[in-house]
């Protein structure tokens, strides 16, 4: 059994139907990237799979538990967690005091009051533990507020792992960065990858080199509609996938690249 399986999900707007009837599966310790033009419909499904959006139509199960009628609280009880295009760190806070209230909020009474419990051992070695995993032990004093922004969005990243997720949602990790922090990003992926076989990672990005580094799977979304499915070698290939991409140039699109060497 897939540990995501969408089954003919379908999100209308009034006339619009924002995504028509999409199927995917996501499999475990899989990273599983989603693709297409502006307007395809990739914001809207990742909505729907966390909760921000109530779907009218289909199936969405997560380890064999529907979570079509789930609110998103319990779609991450249920071992889902996602990171936004817009970090949501806290600002004024230190990088050592987001990842204790991170692992604070995986215990039964964590936020009956909104203080940082940094006198606990136990949480103290958890959060040093989340900052090596993202490479910010470096900065474990430092408001996150002031660090750059490939440092914020690796502070997202930990404060979303905390909760150690069957499935984690990435939406746009490498959008505002510039090479070296997409690389470094890249590379935290695959590290995530290693470090948790058993986490799978759906990936929404427009950078298809990363995409292609990265991806076990990826799909393709056009007018709400599954384009096409396949390894990256496959996509690479698809004519009606390039075709796509082609035609977009004109709006400052590139086209697909070639897959590298070693890519899946």
């Amino acid at each position: 059994m897939s540990l995501l399986s969408i089954q003919n999900l379908v999100k209308r707007f009034g006339a619009l139907t924002a995504t028509d009837h999409v199927s995917l599966a996501v499999e475990r310790g899989q990273i599983h990237a989603l693709i297409g033009p502006n307007g395809a419909g990739k914001s809207t499904l990742v909505h729907l799979i966390s909760g921000l959006l109530p779907a009218d139509g289909g199936s969405l199960t997560l380890d064999g538990t529907e979570l079509i009628h789930l609110a998103p609280h319990q779609r991450v009880a249920a071992g889902l967690a996602r990171c936004f295009q817009i970090t949501s760190i806290f600002p004024q806070l230190t990088v050592a005091e987001n990842l204790l209230l991170a692992v604070q909020a995986q215990g039964r009474n964590s936020f009956r009051s909104f203080h940082v419990r940094d006198d606990d051992p136990a949480l103290l070695q958890q959060a040093w533990a989340l900052a090596q995993r993202v490479q910010l032990q470096g900065r474990w004093n430092d408001v996150a507020g002031t660090l750059p922004h490939g440092a914020q969005r690796k502070l997202d990243v930990a404060l979303a792992i905390a909760a150690q997720p069957k499935l984690l949602l990435l939406d746009e990790p490498m959008a505002g960065m510039g090479p070296v922090e997409s690389s470094e990003m890249v590379a935290l992926i695959q590290q995530l990858r290693a470090s948790s076989p058993d986490m799978a990672i759906l990936l929404i990005e427009h950078d298809m080199d990363a995409v292609f580094q990265l991806a076990d799977c990826i799909t393709v979304l056009v007018y709400g509609k599954v384009l096409a499915q396949g390894s990256a070698a496959q996509i690479q290939a698809d004519p009606r996938v390039q075709a796509v991409y082609l035609g977009q140039e004109d709006e400052g699109d590139a086209s697909i690249p070639e897959a590298q060497e070693g890519a899946a």
